[in-house]
């Protein structure tokens, strides 16, 4: 990522181009800030489970990939002197998943505060929390990520 910024392409291009299984799933990154980032898995054969409806790995890594996006729309001016990592991931499914699955991530502390933490020298760690829904709105899945901001320099 460190050849590329948030300035030069959107959330959802600098995601498919740096991590392939974004690019593999197909996924489609459908609203991207700071506040709130929306990404779809579509209905695809290739990656059902055994009962039709979407894989659990497959589901997993589209919550974890709306995680990224929100960090990135929100921490994307901080690239330059922090890499954005996943630190330990839970999800939880609740219902059948069929057909497309859309994620919902959200940050679960302000990104003054993380930056703050970042701005005295500490590596902060931070959750996000992902709603996984149907298209009819029923919520099948719940994830937090907790990411950290790890300074460039390697010191942390």
């Amino acid at each position: 990522m460190a050849a590329m910024s948030a300035d030069q392409m959107s959330i959802g291009e600098m995601l498919a181009a740096t991590v392939p299984m974004a690019r593999t799933l197909n996924l489609e990154f459908l609203e991207t800030t700071a506040d709130k980032a929306v990404v779809s898995l579509p209905d695809q054969g290739a990656y059902h489970n055994h009962v039709g409806g979407p894989h659990a790995g497959a589901m997993f890594t589209l919550g974890e990939s709306a995680s990224g996006a929100i960090v990135l729309a929100a921490f994307g001016d901080q690239l330059s002197r922090a890499v954005p990592l996943a630190v330990r991931a839970e999800i939880t499914y609740k219902k059948l998943a069929m057909g497309a699955v859309t994620a919902t991530a959200t940050l679960g502390r302000p990104a003054a505060e993380v930056v703050a933490e970042l701005d005295a020298g500490q590596r902060p760690e931070f959750p996000v929390s992902v709603e996984i829904r149907r298209a009819d709105g029923a919520v099948t899945g719940e994830m937090s990520v907790v990411w950290t901001l790890r300074p460039s320099d390697g010191t942390k």
